[in-house]
């Protein structure tokens, strides 16, 4: 299946509460972690000693931080949709979101996105997605969570 394609706040709207797709799975590796360890200035140990994560991390080995995992998710997103006729795509926020599984290094995770609300602010398309990032070969996602995104379409 291929993108989705949006280009405007009426064709967002006539897939409320319908699933917008499922990206493709990618793997996590180990130099992904410490590029984003380094990026961040957060090097514990259960992400970046891989030696250590062994014996003692309770994983087996090291896992992506969180906020990695949380931040591939534009990557995916735009995998999923194609939203065309736009001046500005912001960031608006990011609710309820619980990590419910540590993401093992070299495991594939995928997303899959929820329209669950269309709102017209004045003009700016507000969306909100359900979002839940799967582990293949997991029962439990890595996490679940809404996120809001702001659109200016070109009128």
């Amino acid at each position: 299946m291929g993108k989705l394609i949006v280009r405007s706040h009426e064709e967002f709207e006539k897939h409320v509460g319908q699933e917008l797709g499922i990206s493709s799975f990618m793997t996590v590796t180990q130099e992904q972690i410490n590029k984003f360890a380094d990026a961040t200035f957060d090097h514990q140990w259960i992400h970046v000693d891989e030696e250590r994560a062994k014996r003692e991390g309770g994983f087996g080995s090291t896992i992506a931080h969180g906020y990695l995992t949380l931040s591939l998710l534009p990557f995916m997103w735009d995998e999923i949709i194609q939203v065309e006729n736009i001046k500005m795509l912001v960031n608006y926020g990011i609710d309820n979101f619980r990590f419910n599984q540590p993401v093992k290094v070299n495991s594939r995770i995928r997303t899959q996105v929820v329209l669950r609300s269309v709102t017209n602010l004045r003009g700016i398309t507000k969306i909100q997605l359900d979002i839940c990032m799967e582990i293949e070969g997991n029962r439990k996602p890595a996490f679940e969570g809404t996120m809001t995104f702001l659109y200016h379409f070109i009128k």
